[in-house]
């Protein structure tokens, strides 16, 4: 290789990982409700807490006990976000 092969190597290997921060989404991720327009993640976030309270409650009638309840539930809170968010939005 020559130098100047090198040279545009090393230029084009830096332009492209700054081309991927250019780019943007198609469209916001925002959902209109009764005319108002609300992030798409606050949606999930809302629907995810409410799942996971079913969920306490379903282990609650089972009897079962869950081991440190401090790291379990906010996880199942972001495990039925980030899937909510996938199935929906993605």
């Amino acid at each position: 290789m020559t130098a100047k092969n090198i040279c545009d190597a090393k230029k084009y290997g830096l332009l492209l990982p700054v081309s991927w921060l250019l780019a943007a989404c198609s469209r916001a991720p925002t959902v209109d409700i009764l005319g108002s327009f609300f992030p798409a993640w606050l949606i999930c976030l809302v629907v995810a807490i409410l799942l996971t309270a079913l969920v306490r409650l379903v282990l609650i009638r089972l009897q079962l006990k869950v081991a440190f309840p401090i790291l379990v539930y906010p996880s199942l809170a972001a495990l039925f976000t980030f899937a909510l968010w996938l199935i929906f939005f993605y």
